[in-house]
């Protein structure tokens, strides 16, 4: 008898323990944002959104956040089509995909109200091409089981990398700017919530 209770306590201290291992995070798209500026004419910048991003960290820590390229947001409608067209060619090239791992253990050892910064290697998937990335974050253990992961500096995204160059000179033709900035800063600020 005192084998068996013992045996079972060791059980439910195990399941407590690995709670969190056994759960999946989902995003909150309604509280997350995706932003990332573009620099015309040398100095003017504007910052621009996605409003549709889907993703899950699942109980192995894998993170994979999904950008929905059609709903970017730049505040004029002329513009969001000409991106949409001829920059992301989201006819044949719908969404990115941002993977990465953040260890699980990590998650769990963070107390609520607490943040742990981290630096995580990740991957961009865009326009056809994949490209390495290292993310500087900061996740937080928010109230009610939730959990934020907020860039903690921009990422410096440079459109060679993705084939985005033909795009870009078509939008500054169509605009007739004399320059669009090959480089664009990309910050996120991410809310998830312990799926049910």
């Amino acid at each position: 008898m005192n084998k068996r209770r013992i045996w079972l306590s060791a059980l439910l201290i195990m399941l407590s323990i690995n709670t969190a291992f056994a759960t999946q995070w989902q995003l909150d798209s309604d509280n997350s944002t995706l932003n990332f500026i573009s620099i015309k004419n040398t100095h003017v910048s504007e910052i621009h959104q996605f409003k549709t991003l889907d993703g899950t960290i699942d109980d192995l820590g894998t993170v994979i956040i999904t950008i929905d390229l059609a709903s970017i947001d730049t505040k004029f409608a002329v513009r969001d089509e000409r991106m949409t067209t001829y920059l992301f060619e989201v006819a044949t090239y719908p969404t990115a995909v941002l993977k990465a791992t953040i260890d699980p253990e990590t998650i769990d050892a963070i107390a609520e109200g607490a943040s742990s910064e981290l630096a995580v290697d990740a991957t961009l998937e865009l326009h056809g091409q994949t490209v390495d990335l290292t993310l500087d974050v900061v996740v937080t253990r928010l109230v009610g089981a939730k959990l934020s992961v907020v860039s903690v500096k921009p990422v410096l995204l440079n459109v060679a990398d993705f084939s985005l160059i033909a795009g870009v000179e078509k939008l500054r033709e169509l605009a007739n700017l004399p320059s669009i900035s090959h480089t664009v800063p990309v910050s996120f600020y991410l809310n998830f919530a312990l799926k049910s």
